[in-house]
């Protein structure tokens, strides 16, 4: 009886270990990019400057129940991608510069911009 159930034992292990599906692995990260919108009272087209190369976007329309928090990802036209890291930012409105900063952005980072 003692063999038989030893038997049992050995041959379930066997047959668990065989059941096996390998191992898998998954990478997964944040994407190399952040973004930069603008928002305004009302909406325009702007000329973006950043790091040298220009740009001509659409701002976005400020509402008043506007928060900070809020995923302007989804609602932003004129979002602009940048790769991380430091970069200078200057704004024309008719041709007269009505913003200009360094910023830092982070990967998969929105800055916000308001004008």
């Amino acid at each position: 009886m003692k063999k038989i159930l030893t038997l049992f034992c050995v041959v379930g292990v066997f047959l668990l270990t065989a059941c096996s599906v390998g191992s898998h692995t998954v990478n997964s990260g944040i994407a190399d990019e952040g973004y930069v919108c603008f928002v305004s009272t009302n909406e325009h087209t702007i000329t973006v400057d950043i790091d040298g190369t220009t740009y001509q976007t659409q701002t976005v329309k400020q509402k008043r129940s506007w928060q900070k928090r809020r995923d302007i990802k989804s609602t932003a036209k004129g979002m602009i991608t940048v790769t991380p890291g430091q970069h200078t930012v200057k704004v024309f409105d008719n041709g007269q510069e009505v913003y200009s900063k360094k910023l830092f952005i982070s990967a998969t980072e929105t800055k916000v911009v308001n004008l």
